[in-house]
C-alpha cells in the first residue's frame, strides 16, 4: 500500500511526462489566430503587392493543387512566381498547366545550382530576384492556400508589428504512419520553442522560429538581411532567417492559420522517414540550446524525448507480463506506469487538438514514438551529410 509520502514521490517523479502537455496547451492559447484578422485591405488600391515565391523541385504530386489555390487568393495584388529547380519530372509543364491564362502567374526555371547552396534556398534566392512586390511570401509546394490566406497574413504582420511572420497550418496525415509521426516531431518543435507572443519577446535569437511552409516578409527586410544567400548552407534556412531577422533588431512572429494553411509534408513511412532524417538532426543541432556545448551534445541528447515517451508504455507492458505470470508488484510500480503513460497520452491529445485532428489519435503515440526513435538514431548516424531528392550536401 502506498504511503502519503511515497504517493507524493510518484506524483512529482511523474510530473515530467506531464509537463510538455501543459507547456503546449500554455503555448496554443498564447499564439493568435488569423481568424482574428481581417482578409481583406481597407481600401482595394491601398492593398501592397504581394509576391509569392514557389520553389519547386519533383513535385507533380502537388504542384497543380497549390498552385490552382493560390490562383484563387481574393487578395487584389498578387502575383505568383513559381521557381522550377531542374525537375526531372512533369512539375514545370503541369505548373504552367495550372496557372494557363492567369497573368499574375510567372514560372521560370532555376540556373545551375552554385557550390555552397541547398536547391531550395537557390530557387527561393532566385525566385525573390523576379519578384515585384513589396511584401514577399515563401512557400512550399505541398501547401494549399485558402483563397484568405495572404489578405489576413498581411493584416496580422501590421497588426503584430513583424518585420517577418509565418503561419502554421493544419498538418494533413493521411496513413497511419503520419498520424502516429508527425505529432511526435511537432511535440519535440513545440516543447523547444514558445508560443506566437513568446518568439516575439524573445530576448535571444536562438529562441525564434518561422515555418518555411509559409512566411512573410518586406522585400526591404529581406534585401537587408542578406536574403536565403545568407541561409544558403543550413538545412533549417527558415529557422536560420528567422533568427537573422531578429538579429537586426526586427521582431519575428508566428500565427496559428489551421484554417487556411494546409500541408501534407510526406506521404507514407518511407517518405517521412527520409524527410524527417533530413531536418531533425542537421537542423535540430542549430536549435539546440548551449552553443557549442550543446551541438557537441545533440547526438545523445535527440534520442532521449522518443525514448522518455516509449518508457512509459514499456513499463506498462512488463506489468502486464508480472502481472499475468502471478509475480509479486507494487503499488508504486503500477502508479508509476500508469500516470507516466498517461502523461504521454495527454501530450498527443494536445498535439491533435493543436492540429483539430480526434483525439483518439493520440492512443497512436508509442507507435509515433518508436518510429521517431528509429528516424532520430539513422539521423546522427549520418551526421551533417543531407541526401534530398537526389541531391546531397553537408549542412553547417
Amino acid at each position: 500500500m502506498l504511503t502519503p509520502l511515497s504517493a507524493i514521490a510518484v506524483l512529482v517523479g511523474t510530473a515530467l511526462w506531464w509537463f510538455p502537455g501543459l507547456l503546449l496547451l500554455i503555448r496554443q492559447r498564447s499564439t493568435p489566430s488569423l481568424d482574428d484578422f481581417p482578409d481583406e485591405p481597407p481600401l482595394a488600391e491601398q492593398a501592397p503587392r504581394v509576391s509569392i515565391v514557389l520553389p519547386a523541385r519533383n513535385e507533380a504530386a502537388h504542384i497543380v493543387a497549390c498552385v490552382q489555390s493560390i490562383c484563387a487568393s481574393t487578395w487584389p495584388n498578387l502575383e505568383l512566381i513559381v521557381v522550377d529547380d531542374h525537375s526531372t519530372d512533369d512539375t514545370g509543364a503541369l505548373a504552367r498547366d495550372a496557372a494557363v491564362g492567369d497573368a499574375r502567374v510567372r514560372i521560370v526555371s532555376a540556373p545551375d545550382l552554385p557550390n555552397g547552396w541547398f536547391g531550395k534556398q537557390w530557387a527561393c534566392e532566385v525566385g525573390a530576384s523576379y519578384a515585384t512586390g513589396s511584401l514577399l511570401l515563401f512557400t512550399d509546394a505541398d501547401t494549399r492556400h485558402a483563397p484568405d490566406l495572404v489578405g489576413r497574413t498581411v493584416a496580422a504582420r501590421e497588426a503584430r508589428g513583424a518585420e517577418l511572420m509565418s503561419v502554421a497550418g493544419h498538418q494533413d496525415a493521411v496513413t497511419i504512419w503520419e498520424q502516429a509521426v508527425q505529432p511526435s516531431v511537432f511535440i519535440l518543435i513545440l516543447s523547444r520553442y514558445g508560443g506566437g507572443r513568446a518568439i516575439e519577446q524573445a530576448r535571444r535569437a536562438a529562441d525564434v522560429i518561422a515555418n518555411g511552409q509559409c512566411f512573410m516578409m518586406s522585400r526591404d527586410g529581406y534585401n537587408a538581411v542578406g536574403r536565403h544567400e545568407a541561409v544558403r548552407r543550413y538545412v533549417a534556412e527558415d529557422l536560420m532567417m528567422a533568427q537573422a531577422v531578429w538579429r537586426l533588431g526586427k521582431r519575428v512572429s508566428l500565427v496559428m492559420g489551421a484554417a487556411q494553411l494546409r500541408t501534407r509534408m510526406y506521404d507514407g513511412l518511407a517518405s517521412l522517414m527520409r524527410g524527417w532524417g533530413k531536418n531533425i538532426y542537421a537542423g535540430g543541432r542549430q536549435a539546440v540550446l548551449g552553443g557549442a556545448i550543446g551541438r557537441a551534445l545533440y547526438p545523445v541528447l535527440l534520442p532521449l524525448l522518443p525514448i522518455a515517451m516509449l518508457a512509459p508504455f514499456a513499463m506498462l507492458a512488463y506489468a502486464a507480463v508480472l502481472f499475468v505470470g502471478g509475480a509479486p508488484m507494487t503499488a508504486s510500480w503500477l502508479l508509476v506506469s500508469l500516470l507516466t503513460a498517461l502523461g504521454v497520452l495527454f501530450t498527443f491529445a494536445q498535439a491533435a487538438r493543436i492540429n483539430r485532428d480526434p483525439l483518439y489519435r493520440a492512443l497512436l503515440a508509442p507507435v509515433g514514438a518508436a518510429v521517431l526513435l528509429v528516424i532520430c538514431l539513422q539521423s546522427v548516424w549520418r551526421g551533417q551529410r543531407v541526401e534530398w531528392k537526389g541531391r546531397a550536401y553537408h549542412t553547417h
